[in-house]
């Protein structure tokens, strides 16, 4: 079984939107950066605040595009869920890259949500 654990949100400005939602969510971010900031909450869920301007692959949404995370413990994890997907003959929309935190693919729901597989490895 797989559990979504963890919601990236394509925001304007991080820092900014990261007081809102420690206003939200009552708590301080557990990382931030001018492009990304990071939130975990009780429970475990992670919500990211990402810069929609270096965000990868590009947005296509308008405010209020997110993604849905799923995260891997390895990068290799990720490569096998890649082949798993595939064989299954499902479209991905971004294969695995290696990116700034670790490695990620892409994938896209009926509708065009994105659901991000990732380790993070850096």
């Amino acid at each position: 079984m797989i559990t979504p654990t963890y919601c990236l949100l394509h925001v304007a400005y991080p820092e900014a939107s990261s007081v809102f939602y420690g206003e939200l969510f009552g708590v301080p971010p557990v990382e931030s950066s001018s492009t990304f900031v990071l939130f975990v909450l009780e429970g475990g869920i992670k919500v990211g605040l990402w810069s929609r301007d270096t965000v990868r692959p590009e947005t296509g949404g308008a405010p209020g595009a997110l993604e849905v995370g799923i995260a891997m413990k390895t990068a290799a994890e990720v490569d096998a869920f890649h082949d798993r997907w595939l064989a299954k003959g499902l479209p991905v929309f971004q294969p695995p890259v290696d990116l700034d935190f670790g490695r990620s693919l892409m994938l896209t729901d009926p509708d065009g949500h994105r659901i991000r597989v990732f380790a993070v490895t850096a």
